[in-house]
């Protein structure tokens, strides 16, 4: 799954805002403000569609590998 700080850091990578997250990933818009403001912590099913929406935007999770989980842009070449 995603962590809190990794979809703030992906909506920042895509420029996109709160809103923007939840149109694309067909959730409220306060779903993703309590799951950043870690209020709340969404169903699997919920999680899993906003990672996908960020997927198919071109954003890569990087898993915790010792160094922390993060995020990326895809390689486009």
């Amino acid at each position: 799954m995603i962590s809190a700080a990794q979809c703030r850091a992906a909506r920042g990578l895509l420029n996109w805002t709160q809103a923007e997250l939840a149109a694309a990933a067909s959730v409220g818009v306060v779903t993703v403000r309590q799951f950043e403001g870690a209020s709340a912590e969404p169903r699997p099913a919920t999680l899993t569609v906003i990672r996908q929406a960020f997927e198919t935007a071109g954003v890569q999770f990087i898993p915790e590998n010792g160094g922390g989980a993060g995020v990326r842009m895809r390689d486009r070449s």
